[in-house]
Parts: C-alpha cells; structure tokens; sequence
C-alpha cells in the first residue's frame, strides 16, 4: 500500500483575517480524503508564533471571535506528532514535523500569509506548496498593483484611486477634493492590502469621508477609493496552473448595504445565488475575464475572482482576485465548484496535486 501524502496544513497567522483563516482550516481538514493524504496541523497565533503537535486549531480557536462549526470533530487533529511545540520563529526544514512534510497548504488569509510572505520562505526551502507563487500572491494581495495589471491586460476595472495614509492625514481637504472630482459618490473606500471585506465602507457624501478613510488607513498605508456602482456582484472560482479553468458564476444577494465583514461571516441572511441567473452570454463573459485576471498575475492553483454588473447596462466590471479566497462549507469558493461538479473533499484533492505538479515542472528547469 503506497505511504499517504503528508500535507502541513498552515493557519491563523498575524493577519486581521486570523479568525476566517481557522473556519477555512476546519471546513478542508473535515474534506480532505484521509485515505490519501495524512494531515499535519501548524498554527500561526496572531502575534506571530508557530504551534505544531496537539491540535493547533483548537488552541486558538478558544481565542477566536468565529467560533468553529464543528470543533468536536475527530477530523481536527493532525497525525501522530510530539507534544505541542511553540517557537517564534521557523526553520521549515530542520522543524520535526516539516522533515516529512510532501506538500504544505497554506490556508492564510490576508498579509502574512497570502502576499507572498510564507510564499517566500517556502520557496527558499524548496518545499511544494498549494497555491501561488511569491509574484502572483504579492500582486494579488494589493488591489492597487493588480488594477493596474488589469488595466494593463484589457481587462474592465471601474474608475478607481488610490492615496498614501500619510497623505490623507497630511491633506484631507486635497484628498477630499480629489475624490469629488474623480470619483464622486458614492464612493467605497478600502485598504489596498487585506480581504474579507475588513476596513471597507460605502462612502454615501463627503461628510462620510472622514471616517471611511481613518477606517480603510488602520488597515493598512495605502487605501483605494472606488466608485459605487449601482451594481449586482457576483464570483467565479479559477483552478489550475498555466491551463486554469473556471467555475459558474455565482451571485451574492447581501443582507447589508454591500458584502461586508458581518454579510459574510456573522449574518447567515445574505443569499449566494448558484449558478447566477443570468444571460448565458454575460455568465461566459464573466469566466474569460475571470480566466483572464488569473494568468495577468500569473496566479496558480486556485483564485476567485469578483465582479459588479451595472443594473443599467449590464456592463460587467473586474473587482478583484483573492488567492487564497475563504474555504468555509458556506464560501463561494468550494460551493461553486461543487456547482460545477467538483465535491470538495475532490477539490482539495486537485489542489495539493497542483501544487505537486507546479513543484515538479519548476525544479525540472535549467539552471
């Protein structure tokens, strides 16, 4: 009987998307095909130490805001390993649970984690892991960088800027009058660098500016300000390396004004449509953009990508792409796949072989 692939699984982390990385965690390690894989549970606490042995998931999931589905589950614990470890920082190989390890999945949300940073160190150790690379992930992480990618690719991105923290709170009223000028309202304000709808606001008049703004700049340096488009908003899952395909659109109905944090995550009143009742023609539109943003930043493995179809034209508008999107049983991600005829536990399956097959073609270069 051939040895079962060994996957780290890698979760929580420093980012403010810590508490969506752990359901994401607990929603893969409940699918994954335990005939196949054997699974080895890693935990980043939000100050930034690693814990390996135990059952790192429910270590911190005692300190986590979303409590998890299901955390008497026998599917949360990892293979036979030490007792607990913590250390502050990490040397991949030469830690006792990554001398083993085949393939890692990191399953971190936000900054540190999904902009390249545990990319990096990954590459540095020349270990196989899901998703993609340092490029792909930095670029997609920084709604900025990958507009301008867009923009770049022909693909449609609606009128957007971006401002410096330290400009904002240098002028506010030339920043303000900017906006006026080239967005005008509504507007949404967001942190260039961040997921999960955090540090968003729908920015009605100037006199909502303020405060939108010092929300977006807690966040993070650099804030993009778009304009608000009287639009419906749907995703489209992406999956593979050089050759991606993609799913069905699907289409989020929110509860609140926009998909925010509590749309998402807190509220369960807000309606994911799938597929997306829409033209057959707007829904293959959607894809090739989709199919599209993934090879403009290079992305591999997985992506989702979100657009706004304005109501009055149906002109479809390029959101933005999330590398490592959220992997709850209740995230777009997986269920529009399943849409599409790929269950979950098979997804995860496809995932850790990409990443195999990536690894492999990459070290077969010259060099």
């Amino acid at each position: 009987m051939p040895r079962k692939i060994r996957v780290g699984m890698i979760f929580g982390g420093r980012s403010a998307e810590h508490d969506v990385s752990l359901r994401s965690a607990e929603a893969i390690m409940h699918a994954i095909d335990r005939d196949k894989f054997e699974v080895v549970p890693v935990g980043i606490t939000r100050d930034g130490r690693w814990i390996s042995g135990g059952n790192p998931l429910l270590q911190l999931a005692d300190y986590s805001q979303l409590p998890l589905a299901n955390p008497d589950s026998e599917h949360l614990a990892g293979s036979s390993l030490p007792a607990r470890q913590e250390t502050p920082m990490l040397d991949v190989r030469s830690s006792g649970w990554a001398q083993e390890i085949d393939v890692l999945f990191p399953v971190l949300h936000g900054p540190w984690g999904e902009d390249g940073t545990v990319q990096g160190m990954l590459e540095l150790a020349n270990v196989p892991y899901v998703g993609s690379g340092v490029l792909a992930s930095a670029v997609g992480m920084d709604k900025i960088t990958s507009k301008l990618l867009f923009e770049r690719a022909g693909l449609p991105v609606a009128p957007w800027i971006s401002v410096l923290r330290r400009d904002w709170r240098r002028d506010p009223d030339a920043i303000a009058a900017r906006v006026e000028r080239e967005i005008g309202y509504p507007c949404f304000t967001k942190p260039a660098n961040l997921g999960s709808s955090l540090g968003i606001d729908k920015v009605h008049h100037a006199g909502e500016l303020a405060a939108a703004m010092d929300d977006a700049a807690h966040y993070d340096r650099k804030i993009v300000i778009e304009r608000g488009l009287d639009a419906r908003e749907f995703e489209v899952s992406v999956l593979g390396n050089d050759d991606p395909v993609t799913s069905v659109a699907g289409e989020v109905v929110s509860i609140n004004e926009f998909y925010d944090f509590d749309a998402k995550y807190v509220d369960d009143r807000s309606k994911l449509i799938i597929p997306a009742p829409i033209d057959a023609g707007v829904m293959e539109e959607m894809r090739g953009i989709a199919a599209g943003a993934f090879k403009a930043i290079d992305a591999a493995g997985l992506a989702r990508v979100d657009f706004f179809m304005e109501r009055a034209t149906n002109r479809v508008y390029l959101n933005e792409i999330n590398t490592i999107p959220g992997f709850t049983q209740a995230s777009m991600y997986p269920l529009l796949w399943e849409a599409s005829g790929l269950s979950f536990r098979d997804l995860v399956t496809r995932l850790v072989e990409l990443a195999i097959e990536r690894h492999g073609e990459r070290q077969g270069w010259p060099g």
